[in-house]
């Protein structure tokens, strides 16, 4: 049975006028109205019929990137690099190119989901979902299913940097070798003697904390060291400033900081420096992603570089069929450790 615009509107118990208005986004409507009409949209599964078939037509060239904060380094390099790759002879309907829209959802997952939704409702071409994801249960089974019913209407669905879940087998992944990454880092730290260390962590609710903190740990472990303390907070420079304050008052004798980024070191280095502490002869600190400005820090930042620039464009041209995924639909892509002037052997400070 086909899913008419009445019914939305009597799912969202508001008026057609105002289901059109929010589908159109030609009109105010109150933010509760609006997500009350999407929910609907995503509960009775409605897509453009009848009548609008050749608008949903015409905006089938569409491609959404969905990141989490394209003011973010780490986002806008691959954002940018797979539009790019969209857009290398990547033909629509009309002969020109397929529009790529980037969606930035601020990390909420409410968002997320929503702008999946309008992507199903426009018959999107393809969806790329960037970066880490939100680990609760809900969230994650409420994206496996939108998803699914993505690629079932023909949307080709690519994870970049993200770790598929059970459910996620219609989608190609490239996924970032985190764990890896992150050991290689702590062992870099143990071979400088290093065996007080602190860990700037990010949200301890994404994907990508909790896989970059397993490799932490699973090398202090491996080392027989005990853990450090370890401070959650945002991928943001604020966060790593925040965090370091509260490291060094669990552990005032700390040698080293791993920090949960490059951006979050950069806030590290600066409070040690605020407290009159050298880097690194009295607190080493590391960094992850090996983001441009990491190389121009001063001193210059330790990190695991990903190559965020390829992942991109690798994940644009699968989005477009232009080139195919690996069998099983799964790629790693390696993380590799960059040694620079910001880790140097622990010295005991006087």
């Amino acid at each position: 049975m086909t899913v008419t615009l009445a019914d939305v509107a009597a799912r969202a118990r508001v008026s057609p006028a105002t289901v059109s208005r929010v589908l159109n986004g030609n009109y105010p409507v109150a933010e509760s109205t609006r997500e009350r009409v999407l929910r609907a949209v995503d509960e009775l599964d409605y897509v453009l019929n009848g009548p609008a078939s050749s608008l949903a037509a015409a905006t089938s060239d569409l491609v959404g990137v969905l990141v989490n904060d394209i003011a973010d380094p780490f986002f806008g390099i691959m954002a940018s690099a797979a539009q790019s790759a969209i857009g290398e002879g990547a033909s629509g309907r009309g002969g020109g190119e397929k529009l790529a829209v980037v969606c930035n959802t601020g990390g909420s997952p409410a968002r997320e989901l929503t702008y999946l939704t309008l992507l199903q409702r426009q018959r999107a071409a393809a969806v790329i979902l960037m970066g880490g994801s939100l680990e609760a249960p809900e969230h994650l089974a409420a994206t496996t299913a939108k998803l699914a019913k993505l690629a079932e209407a023909g949307t080709r669905v690519v994870l970049c940097g993200r770790p598929p879940v059970t459910g996620d087998a219609n989608a190609a992944a490239l996924v970032f070798d985190n764990r890896t990454g992150a050991r290689r880092l702590t062992e870099h730290l143990l071979g400088l003697g290093h065996r007080r260390i602190g860990y700037a962590a990010g949200p301890g609710d994404r994907t990508t904390t909790r896989h970059r903190l397993e490799g932490h740990r699973d090398a202090l472990a491996a080392a027989g060291v005990p853990e450090g303390p370890t401070v959650h907070g945002a991928y943001d420079r604020r966060a790593g400033y925040e965090a370091t304050a509260e490291l060094l008052a669990r552990d005032p004798e700390l040698t080293a900081v791993v920090a949960a980024n490059d951006t979050v070191a950069l806030g590290v280095c600066a409070a040690l420096r605020e407290r009159g502490l050298d880097i690194p002869g009295d607190v080493s600190v590391a960094g992850f992603d090996d983001l441009p400005f990491s190389v121009d820090a001063v001193p210059s930042l330790t990190t695991v570089h990903l190559p965020l620039h390829e992942a991109g464009v690798r994940a644009g041209r699968l989005a477009m069929g232009t080139e195919e995924p690996l069998a099983g639909g799964l790629e790693q892509v390696s993380a590799e450790l960059v040694v620079r002037g910001s880790t140097g052997r622990p010295r005991t400070r006087g």
